[in-house]
């Protein structure tokens, strides 16, 4: 083509390029105009903090994160499973980096909250062991704690695993408008029943928070959710301000609504005896540890052996909602014993633990979402077992930390060792480390302790703690940070220095103590080898108690956890008749509940 021809084109070919270009700029302004949902900063999951099942961490390549990577078993069925957090619904864009120095795809199935979202993804080649690549997917996330699972397809097993980066995009950003004005009724000196406006949103409200601050006093959830609740466990002769908050699917918070103001009447006075006593369930094989849900509808309980959760409500109901994994038994008193919730549960659904494994005795963190149990991180492992004297108490403080009753597993001297964990009450923050402010730097709270189960707080934020003795006596001791209890120089009260007496002792065949609780300023301790309830006043505010009582004497055998029930002047208590020392057979322990009046 020349001459007049050939400028025709070329006007053309311009001419429609111009028109592309401005049609592009045209679009790109359009895209950037309209508002996008934002995604999140990647958060990394280290592949040898997850749960890991037929695998190990180990750190024997190079250029890996974090301290290690993660080398499943070359089976099919091995997995690694990851406890991540979205702060809302939307898409992720899963990120998994890993290495495979073989020739052959390695595939696995990659579920999101028990869904398969990548049937037998495969895992290419990448040269060896030390060269990392990153395989990517998105899949659909709900607000809060998901688990994202790898699970070897093929007997190769799975690749090595360094870790998982997660971005969530919100796949709603529109906040659902403030709800009506909180109203108050029927208030008591610990409860409260509240009533509000609904809110609205462009999809549809999920729930309500009762707050004050950043404290939530109660989650109202349904679909959609009632505007009323009844809050219990509140303090007497206490102002609150509170409002409501609603939030959708997507964890998008309103503003809150016009707060209602009221005082608590006064408090109940000191005092009360065991009035009456009922059967909660039956059916329990050696239930070892009981806390209750902040909304107090509910509690979950551990049985010792079995290594199972359950919910348990007062109408009778009883369900499990998972089991504890790498827990064993030692033959004696180890196993799954106690448990707590987050005083933050309604925002992180985080509980702990605490159990004997293969090495020791552990705090371990979980995830409960109200129906069941996941997620396993380790918090705190080098707590030495024994067959007998592990501890096992879990209790969260006034001051929202972690304390934690360790036997000293059958060697006394461990007791005396400020460089142990044994033989001692322990004190962490939720993520597992030493806890500000304690009194040498460590986890170490207290030590001395011979077998301590029982930790109850009363209303000065004092620590109470009943603790086995030997063959002599048992105590009940008041703890102060720092202290020495004694043990194993002294058995009941000490006449040596820098040694703590108990306030209360009892001889062996009388109590054998291991839970407690306090309800209107008195101590109630159950009691194993005594099979009874004592009843122990404190005096006022001071450390003096005041002449112990006992109850049910051997009427319902070895009494193991006592827990008091939030709002409430009742107490649950829970046999372990099951046990090596019970000799019932399996089924035979039960829960109770005991009215103080």
């Amino acid at each position: 083509m020349t001459g007049a021809g050939m400028q025709a084109f070329t006007l053309t070919a311009l001419r429609g390029r111009a028109a592309a270009v401005t049609a592009l700029l045209l679009c790109t302004a359009l895209v950037q105009a309209v508002p996008q949902p934002a995604a999140a900063a990647a958060a990394r999951y280290e592949a040898e903090s997850a749960t890991i099942v037929k695998g190990a961490a180990e750190s024997n390549h190079s250029g890996y994160s974090g301290t290690g990577f993660v080398n499943g078993d070359n089976v099919v069925g091995s997995y690694v499973e990851f406890t991540v957090t979205a702060a809302a619904a939307g898409s992720g864009k899963i990120a998994v980096r890993y290495s495979n120095g073989t020739s052959a795809a390695r595939p696995a199935d990659i579920a999101v909250n028990g869904t398969v979202v990548s049937a037998a993804r495969a895992f290419a080649a990448t040269t060896d062991w030390n060269t990392w690549a990153t395989a990517t997917l998105t899949a659909p996330l709900t607000a809060g704690a998901n688990r994202i699972r790898l699970t070897s397809t093929s007997a190769d097993g799975l690749p090595n695993l360094d870790y998982l980066d997660l971005t969530v995009t919100p796949s709603d950003t529109t906040a659902p408008s403030a709800p009506g004005a909180l109203t108050a009724s029927g208030v008591t000196s610990n409860g409260v029943t509240l009533n509000w406006g609904a809110s609205t949103d462009d999809t549809a409200v999920t729930a309500y928070d009762i707050r004050s601050g950043d404290t939530v006093y109660a989650t109202v959830t349904g679909n959609p959710p009632a505007t009323t609740t009844t809050l219990t466990g509140l303090a007497c002769a206490s102002p609150y301000t509170l409002a409501a908050v609603a939030r959708d699917a997507a964890g998008n918070t309103s503003p809150p609504g016009e707060a209602v103001t009221f005082t608590t009447p006064g408090c109940a006075t000191d005092g009360g005896v065991p009035s009456g006593i009922t059967t909660v369930s039956n059916g329990w094989t050696i239930p070892w540890g009981t806390y209750w849900m902040p909304d107090g509808k509910s509690a979950l309980v551990t049985e010792r052996d079995g290594f199972k959760v359950f919910r348990a409500t007062p109408d009778g109901a009883r369900t499990q909602v998972g089991t504890v994994p790498e827990a064993v038994t030692t033959g004696g008193e180890g196993g799954l014993l106690g448990i707590a919730v987050d005083p933050k549960w309604t925002d992180n659904h985080y509980v702990y633990v605490m159990h004997t494994a293969a090495e020791g005795n552990r705090i371990a963190r979980m995830t409960y979402d109200g129906s069941s149990l996941g997620g396993y991180t380790v918090l705190l492992q080098g707590i030495k077992k024994n067959k007998y004297h592990n501890g096992g108490r879990l209790l969260f403080g006034p001051d929202g930390y972690l304390y934690a009753s360790t036997g000293e597993a059958q060697t006394p001297d461990l007791a005396q060792d400020k460089n142990s964990l044994n033989g001692k009450i322990l004190r962490l923050t939720t993520a597992g480390k030493p806890a500000p402010g304690n009194p040498f730097g460590t986890y170490v709270y207290s030590y001395g302790h011979r077998n301590p189960q029982g930790l109850a707080f009363d209303r000065n934020g004092r620590l109470w703690e009943a603790e086995f003795g030997d063959s002599k006596k048992d105590e009940l001791n008041l703890i102060e940070p720092g202290g020495n209890y004694g043990w194993p120089v002294c058995e009941g009260s000490c006449a040596t220095d820098g040694m703590t007496d108990p306030k209360k002792t009892w001889n062996v065949s009388e109590a054998s103590p291991s839970g407690i609780a306090i309800v209107r300023n008195v101590i109630y301790m159950g009691a194993l080898k005594g099979e009874r309830l004592w009843r122990i006043p404190i005096t006022g505010d001071t450390e003096n108690l005041g002449t112990p009582s006992a109850y049910y004497v051997g009427t319902y055998g070895r009494l193991r956890t006592v827990t008091k029930v939030p709002g409430e002047d009742r107490l649950w208590l829970s046999t372990t008749n099951c046990d090596n020392n019970g000799k019932q057979p399996a089924g035979s322990d039960k829960l109770f509940r005991v009215s103080i009046t």
